[in-house]
């Protein structure tokens, strides 16, 4: 395990790192996930192994410090990603990020360009959600921070299941709460328009089963690569492995 800080109270950013060859790979998890759990095993597949891959938590996150005062935007997310990113003493990578990880890649390679040679999004949210009361940040976002502080996180850990619980509890509960609410309000320009905007290879994989991704014709038109994952929901990586990793592959360029 290796760790950053990245706030001026020094509190730190950790990650998995898996030793390799460049270009360097980082890989980022959605709401209430963590990295090393979610993509241990797609970082290994043989069709994407052998690259330094950095397994990398968000703050708040998994393995990484939980601060009560920090702001869990969008933006202040992709700033402390990059602070790692510096501590790591790399640029021009690779991210493979998933879900509301997918929004501060985008943020990242909109506001730190160097940083960021490829990206690659799994179901991840471009346009602002309207919170209604189901798992996830949409439900999370329904809940005032007094609320969800007071017991909503409970609240939320019983729709979600014990399978998604067994990592968002990890998560401190003010991260928790401002990430979702601050996903769910997006980002000026939005996440979908900064997309588009980025001079970098793109691709975006979606659930099969989800239908036509909306949007998916603008985003073609901009070069961004769009691919449907068979036999696959929301955890592509987990539902369909070899789908995911052929896919990411290919977006990547691997050999």
């Amino acid at each position: 395990m290796r760790e950053a800080p990245v706030t001026p109270n020094g509190d730190r950013i950790r990650w998995v790192e898996i030793p390799g060859a460049g270009p360097v790979r980082l890989y980022l998890h959605g709401l209430g996930a963590s990295s090393p759990v979610y993509f241990a095993a797609a970082a290994v597949h043989p069709l994407l192994a052998g690259h330094r891959s950095l397994l990398l938590d968000l703050l708040g996150f998994g393995i990484s410090d939980r601060p009560a005062d920090f702001s869990y935007t969008l933006e202040a997310h992709a700033d402390a990603v990059a602070t790692a990113l510096d501590a790591a003493g790399v640029t021009d990578v690779e991210v493979v990020a998933h879900s509301m990880g997918g929004a501060v890649a985008i943020v990242l390679a909109h506001r730190h360009p160097h940083l960021v040679s490829r990206l690659v999004l799994v179901d991840s949210n471009l346009d602002p959600i309207t919170p209604t009361r189901s798992p996830g940040s949409s439900g999370i976002a329904t809940f005032t921070e007094e609320e969800f502080l007071g017991g909503g996180m409970q609240e939320v850990g019983q729709w979600v299941g014990p399978f998604w619980w067994s990592t968002m509890r990890l998560a401190g509960p003010e991260a928790l709460y401002r990430t979702a609410v601050h996903g769910t309000r997006g980002t000026v320009p939005t996440l979908r328009e900064m997309l588009i905007g980025l001079d970098l290879p793109r691709a975006f994989l979606y659930p099969e089963v989800d239908g036509e991704f909306p949007g998916g014709d603008r985003l073609r038109e901009a070069g961004v690569v769009v691919t449907a994952i068979p036999d696959a929901g929301h955890n592509v990586m987990f539902d369909n492995p070899d789908a995911f990793a052929k896919a990411s592959a290919e977006a990547l360029g691997s050999r």
